[in-house]
């Protein structure tokens, strides 16, 4: 079938299902969504399996569960009392996006652009998420709101609450060996469904430019409006951390470092698999962080440091964080009621920005002028098996081992397993995408060499969002479906 009869067959699907796609722009200002739209979502709940709420993937939704409307980005700053350092710290939350999580984003850059473009086919094709954890999640979400039938493709250790909810959106699921840093075994999976299941379109977070083109636009300026709102005339945007994963969300850095020059990228593994860091390798608990591989789409020289995260230490806040004996404790030391109930909003790799965060600030000898801000990508509402996991393992919590886990873990976070990248460095980094995409994945040696000597090469593809949302307004036209709301 020729592009223009898919294109067909998707505007009529969209037509009957009475779908409409938000454009890049609107994502980045939701108020310019037309005000008929808005009025309906108010009727409609955050993780409402409605079409209308693919205008909800966004950084300003209102942080409600039902009905709300668009506000400013959602943060939680991080007072030095908890941080044991003089910059300040700032997280964007993703738990206000549908599903809980910033993916929606990512998933939406991928897959949209091919339905607009005439290369998928909701009446016969199947969108097929790999991912270790929000990803598939996301994907499918999306993939419901737009009539498309979803496959994930997740490691098998993820938690119980990623599986449960995949059910009950009629995923089709595939479980694969190990635990989030497995990630060549997700790629063994999709090559399978390639040869297997013509009617699969895999939509590989790890090398599709849709997923750091959306928090190019989408996330680096929600990150950009945070900083104009919190600082004062001597503030320093100094520097944004980001676990890697799937360098989606670094993307953003190449945004930030387009208008803050001297920002410093820091990208963040987990230590137990220390790929960036020191060619490492092996398991971890940071759940959503894929390693031993460097993914396709990361810009690596725009790349400043890299930092390696100890999961010990993200599973000691997570109860400190999180257990009632935890949260006495914090209160007992000064900070306040309201900020101890926030601290939730940080899942396990949220966490693991946070330590990030504080060890970039000591590293680089940040002061009360500097500005840290990193990402949550979502909450503790996808976690709650893991802590009752921890329970049963280590036993009850107390104030006392609350007290251990603030001091060592944050206030008396270290600088080791840093390393801040010199040109060849970077240039290191960026060959070991050869074993895995040239070798494995059928990548060409000369864009491996394009995305690292042609100046122009990660731009064009940034910019690539201009151009969808023409395609996205035509689309919306051919439906006919936007007319009822404007």
């Amino acid at each position: 079938m020729k592009g223009k009869d898919i294109l067909e067959n998707t505007i009529t699907r969209f037509r009957e299902k009475q779908i409409i796609l938000p454009t890049f722009r609107q994502m980045r200002h939701p108020e310019e969504i037309p005000q008929k739209i808005r009025t309906k979502l108010s009727n409609i709940g955050l993780w409402d399996l409605h079409s209308l709420n693919l205008f909800r993937i966004t950084w300003k939704n209102e942080p409600v569960p039902f009905g709300g409307g668009f506000g400013k980005v959602n943060y939680l700053e991080i007072p030095s009392a908890l941080s044991g350092v003089k910059a300040r710290i700032v997280l964007m939350t993703g738990k206000w996006f549908p599903t809980g999580a910033h993916k929606v984003g990512a998933a939406y850059g991928c897959l949209v652009p091919r339905l607009v473009n005439g290369e998928f086919d909701p009446t016969y094709h199947k969108a097929v998420w790999p991912s270790t954890g929000n990803y598939c999640r996301g994907g499918a979400f999306d993939s419901y709101l737009m009539g498309c039938d979803a496959v994930a493709i997740l490691p098998e250790e993820m938690s119980k609450e990623r599986f449960e909810w995949l059910k009950e959106v009629g995923a089709e699921i595939f479980a694969t060996p190990g635990c989030e840093s497995n990630v060549k075994e997700i790629y063994d999976k999709c090559w399978d469904l390639r040869r297997n299941r013509p009617d699969c379109v895999i939509l590989n977070q790890f090398d599709e430019f849709g997923n750091p083109t959306w928090h190019f636009h989408v996330t680096g300026s929600a990150l950009e409006e945070v900083f104009n709102e919190i600082k004062d005339p001597e503030s320093r945007f100094s520097a944004f951390v980001s676990n890697t994963g799937s360098a989606g969300t670094i993307g953003a850095g190449d945004y930030l470092r387009k208008i803050y020059p001297n920002i410093k990228v820091v990208a963040s593994e987990a230590l137990q698999c220390p790929t960036l860091l020191n060619n490492g390798f092996g398991g971890h608990r940071i759940e959503g962080i894929g390693d031993k591989h460097v993914p396709w789409v990361h810009n690596v020289r725009n790349t400043d440091v890299v930092t390696a995260i100890d999961d010990e230490d993200c599973m000691r806040i997570m109860r400190l964080f999180n257990d009632p004996e935890g949260r006495q404790f914090l209160q007992s030391e000064g900070l306040s009621e309201g900020l101890i109930s926030q601290l939730s909003l940080l899942g396990i790799s949220g966490i693991a920005n946070l330590i990030g965060a504080i060890k970039t600030a000591r590293y680089f000898d940040f002061s009360e002028k500097d500005t840290v801000l990193t990402i949550a990508t979502d909450s503790m509402e996808l976690y709650h098996s893991r802590m009752e996991e921890l329970h049963q393992e280590r036993g009850a919590y107390c104030q006392m081992q609350a007290a251990r886990d603030l001091d060592r873990c944050l206030l008396g976070q270290k600088t080791d397993y840093m390393k801040e990248l010199s040109y060849q460095d970077k240039k290191a980094i960026h060959h070991l995408k050869y074993f895995t995409w040239v070798e494995q994945q059928g990548k060409t040696v000369e864009e491996l060499n394009a995305q690292w000597y042609d100046d122009g090469y990660w731009s064009a593809h940034f910019e690539k969002a201009h151009e969808w949302d023409k395609m996205i307004e035509a689309f919306n036209q051919q439906t006919g479906v936007i007319n009822e709301y404007i």
